[in-house]
């Protein structure tokens, strides 16, 4: 074609669109739909992504050097960023310590810290965290405590003060929002700390650490939180400076790895600025050896490959009903374009102009929303994520990329409507009548091949090798995505034999969708792409938060109350006695209490002195038992100990200890163990055991190792085989149980080492500080409570935005894809208000097709997404190095699901309904 035809050709499409106003506003929003959904998923992935200046200014503030004093007496090597990893470079066996590691054991820190930068330079320590409690509204709160001064411009960026001033004196003090809002308190409100007096601390400004929004933590000023309740100063152990150079001086990367020789780890603002090659950091070269980093890479490129290839499908299958409703509302036109002389080309050439036209405002108008739903979201999205981006950060080309991707497969979506237009009959184009044809049985066996085989592509191609992983997982949802599309007239026709069940207004709809399949098929398609890309995020995020959640380990039952208490003085029972009887007066619902006993073996273990006071612990019997168990101090082979199953233990210590005893109640509150066997075996003497790698043949081998003892240093270990039983906790846990009349048969001691609750519910934040508020008052000295939280899910700022965008295009891709059907149906919403129809009947019959257009793009796109949401947490497990486990898990969040397939259809039948006008203005038959 010439370039005055396309000229013409555009002009037509401008005009129509311009004519019918409703229908453009529904083609524009579903082609801006998806590229919004991507475009403001880059726009969040960008702004939350730290430039190294940014980052540099997270950890350094506006110092020049950030210094940590790590392993003295060891080498050390490291990332140009501290924080990004750390390792000891051993030295070889039996080799002598260099002078520098001689130096760095036999020199105070910060004397050597300034010996060895440029002579000049200004050292602000950076304090270590402490934990401390600090009265609230309703009793204690558990808060870090930090010092700094933050009317020095050296924390800016790394802690900044953002409400409120600085505390200008020994009594004032900063806080975080967190720290406010857990305590009940505001600014100008006071806060003692116990510990450090009776004169409370007034809180005069709200500070935070830019990437932990959510840390609990008071700021004071330096010097006023390390001194103790007489006033005297504890020990300083501050191992850490943000460090000011001199003019003109720097330390560069050379200077970084001299540090590292004396023990220290250093973050330099103009290393990070101007990092080394990566062959030059030893740290990295020692990383790049490892196969992790390698599936660690690839597991993030299928990620990323196959959300952005199924996102630029989605935006095809979203944009081909518009444009398909389009070509047949202008059939009229075209057929009259066609009579006067116009050839296919010039009629395709129509249809395809009217997709350049609207994918281009589209696609704009996308990318314009994203980025003003992004800016206006900030302020809820740092806050739920926990960080602040680092800035609002747009890419030009990545944005462009955007556009112009969709306005090609908005392009590409309207190529099958323009070769349809220009392939119909003129006479039927002219008198409005189409033609009904069957859907063919042949592209529906090869929709269900394409399904099945895409399927099986996906997930398999997810665990191959690295070369072909991401193509086989984008390739394979794709094509299983389209193969639903092809086996979609078929389903449909399915759903149409569900009418004859069905009332008068749903069974219309049924009817009328099998009847014009043509106009429902592209529907439906559309409403799946998008559910099948929120059920994607969903189960991938679903299963990743799953995952986290069995790797938490948690320290007691969920919900569980427990409380370790006093032992370091002669009255430390009737203190303990004194502190149980104070939670349990704050917290009358906690129910029956469980007291435990901590295991010992030798000496006074009750006492002050516990003298001489040795160990016990329980090892693997022999035959199940890892080499280093006893042989600690032999060479390591880790690559082949994390192949050897004996030296991997999925249970984790208690937080009583290794070995509790205590009575029946100890295993039914702290193990959540209720078996009467199990009562019957420990009562009869034997050990209760929680890991099935530590008993063989009912025994289980107890290991004491005696005190430490300056005249004998030798401390023989001594193993002692007992009779055991296998249980299994309700939680967590690497402990046994022992009664303490067995103990004593064996030779063992026993002191009082606290007790465990488990209430029918989890005591509220409230009530935990009014029980530490409680043991307060009766002087309680080496006391800890604890509530059992259970795993809390951390959110990230890009997973939050690809669930949010992917749940706005799902309901958005559904109204419109259904209000493109009900525009394209009003022909005959009309001949129904001929015949008398009444209001009622017309609005139930828009409503309904609807309701069916969404239900069943619910309902396939469901299926559709858990094909790459499968792969995807296959490829994840495939990522996981050679020799640890390759478990994969997975999760359904069935409550998201269950909103999708019954709530999406629901709001477009209430939707439809609402909106469909009761007077419907009687249109001319074209004859």
């Amino acid at each position: 074609m010439k370039l005055t035809a396309w000229r013409v050709a555009l002009r037509i499409a401008r005009r129509d669109a311009l004519r019918a106003k409703g229908r453009s506003a529904l083609v524009l929003a579903m082609i801006a739909l998806p590229v919004l959904g991507v475009a403001g998923a880059d726009v969040v992935y960008r702004s939350s992504t730290l430039t190294p200046a940014q980052k540099a200014t997270r950890q350094l503030g506006t110092a020049d050097l950030l210094l940590q004093f790590d392993a003295p007496g060891l080498r050390l090597i490291q990332a140009p960023f501290a924080s990004d990893g750390t390792n000891v470079d051993e030295p070889r066996s039996n080799q002598a310590l260099t002078p520098e590691q001689q130096r760095s054991k036999n020199t105070d820190p910060a004397t050597l810290a300034a010996q060895l930068l440029p002579a000049g330079s200004a050292l602000t320590p950076v304090s270590s965290s402490n934990r401390a409690l600090a009265t609230s509204k309703d009793g204690l709160l558990r808060t870090d405590l930090v010092e700094a001064d933050l009317t020095d411009p050296i924390w800016r960026g790394r802690l900044n003060l953002v409400a409120g001033r600085a505390p200008a004196t020994d009594h004032e003090i900063a806080a975080t929002r967190s720290f406010l809002d857990s305590a009940g308190l505001k600014l100008g409100a006071g806060t003692v700390l116990r510990g450090l007096g009776d004169q409370p601390f007034v809180i005069t400004g709200v500070a935070e650490h830019p990437d932990e929004l959510n840390a609990t933590e008071l700021i004071g000023r330096p010097g006023t939180l390390t001194h103790d309740q007489a006033g005297r100063d504890k020990p300083a152990d501050d191992t850490g400076w943000l460090v000011r150079l001199p003019a003109g001086a720097q330390v560069d990367w050379a200077a970084v790895q001299q540090l590292n020789r004396y023990g220290f780890v250093a973050t330099s603002r103009s290393v990070v600025l101007h990092p080394p090659a990566r062959s030059q950091v030893p740290y990295f070269v020692q990383q790049d050896r490892e196969p992790s980093a390698k599936y660690l890479e690839n597991s993030a490129v299928v990620a990323l490959v196959t959300v952005v290839g199924m996102a630029l499908l989605e935006v095809v299958l979203l944009a081909g009903p518009a444009f398909a409703v389009g070509a047949r509302r202008s059939r009229r036109q075209l057929g009259l374009l066609a009579a006067g002389g116009g050839d296919r080309a010039q009629v395709r050439a129509v249809v395809l102009s009217g997709g350049l036209v609207l994918g281009l405002a589209g696609a704009l108008l996308g990318v314009l929303l994203a980025v003003l739903l992004v800016a206006l979201a900030r302020p809820w999205l740092e806050p739920m994520a926990g960080q602040r981006f680092g800035s609002l950060t747009l890419a030009p080309l990545d944005l462009l990329g955007v556009a112009a991707i969709g306005l090609v497969t908005g392009l590409l979506a309207a190529v099958v409507p323009a070769f349809q237009a220009a392939r119909q009959d003129v006479v039927a184009a002219l008198t409005g009548r189409g033609s009904v044809k069957p859907p063919s049985k042949r592209l529906t066996l090869l929709g269900l091949l394409m399904l099945a085989g895409g399927a099986a592509l996906a997930l398999f191609g997810a665990t191959s090798g690295l070369g072909s992983r991401s193509s086989a997982v984008l390739g394979g949802s794709m094509i299983a995505e389209l193969g639903m599309v092809a086996c979609t007239p078929m389903v449909v026709g399915l759903f149409g034999k569900l009418g004859r069940w069905l009332p008068l207004g749903p069974r219309l709809a049924l009817r009328d969708s099998v009847r014009h399949r043509g106009r429902t098929a592209p529907a439906v398609a559309a409403v799946m792409a998008a559910v099948a890309g929120s059920v994607a995020v969903g189960v991938y995020g679903a299963s990743a938060d799953k995952e986290s959640r069995e790797h938490y380990t948690a320290m007691a039952p969920l919900g569980a109350v427990t409380l370790i208490g006093s032992d370091s003085s002669s009255n430390g029972a009737a203190s303990l006695d004194s502190e149980r009887a104070a939670v349990e007066r704050a917290m009358p619902e906690l129910g029956r209490r469980a007291d435990i006993l901590e295991v010992r073996f030798g000496g006074d273990c009750v006492g002050p002195s516990k003298s001489s006071c040795g160990s016990v612990r329980i090892v693997a019997p022999p035959a199940k038992r890892c080499p280093t168990e006893d042989h600690p101090s032999g060479p390591v082979d880790f690559q082949q100990l994390r192949q050897d199953p004996r030296c991997v233990s999925w249970l984790a210590g208690s937080r009583f200890g290794g070995i509790v005893s205590g009575d029946a109640d100890v295993l039914h509150n702290l193990f959540v163990v209720r078996d009467s066997a199990v009562d019957q075996a420990a009562a009869a003497g034997k050990v209760v055991v929680f890991d099935p790698s530590l008993i063989e043949g009912g025994k289980t081998v107890l290991r004491t190792t005696a005190d430490y003892d300056p005249a004998s240093p030798e401390r023989a270990d001594r193993d002692v085989t007992v009779d055991a039983v296998l249980a299994t906790p309700g939680y967590r846990t690497g402990a046994a149980y022992i009664t303490p009349q067995t103990a004593a048969h064996l030779g063992l001691t026993t002191r009082d080492n606290g007790s465990a609750w488990l209430p029918a519910a989890a005591p509220s934040s409230g009530a935990e500080q009014q029980a530490l508020a409680e043991i307060g008052k009766v002087g309680g000295a080496s006391w800890s409570l604890q509530v059992e939280r259970g795993f809390q899910p951390h959110n990230t700022l890009l997973g939050l935005g690809l669930t949010a965008f992917a749940a706005l295009v799902a309901l958005g891709a559904a109204g419109i894809a259904t209000g493109l059907a009900s525009a394209d149906s009003q022909q005959d919403l009309t001949t129904l208000a001929a015949v008398g129809a009444a209001p009622r009947i017309r609005r139930s019959l828009s409503g309904f097709q609807c309701g069916v257009i969404a239900a069943m793009g619910a309902v396939l796109g469901t299926v559709c997404g858990l094909v790459p949401a499968v792969a995807l947490r296959e490829a994840a497990g495939a990522s996981v190095p050679p020799g640890e486990a390759t478990h994969v898990v997975l999760a359904f969040p069935w409550l998201n699901i269950g909103l999708t397939l019954v709530a999406l259809p629901l709001l477009a039948v209430l939707l439809a309904t609402l909106l469909t006008r009761s007077r419907i203005t009687l249109l001319r038959r074209a004859t």
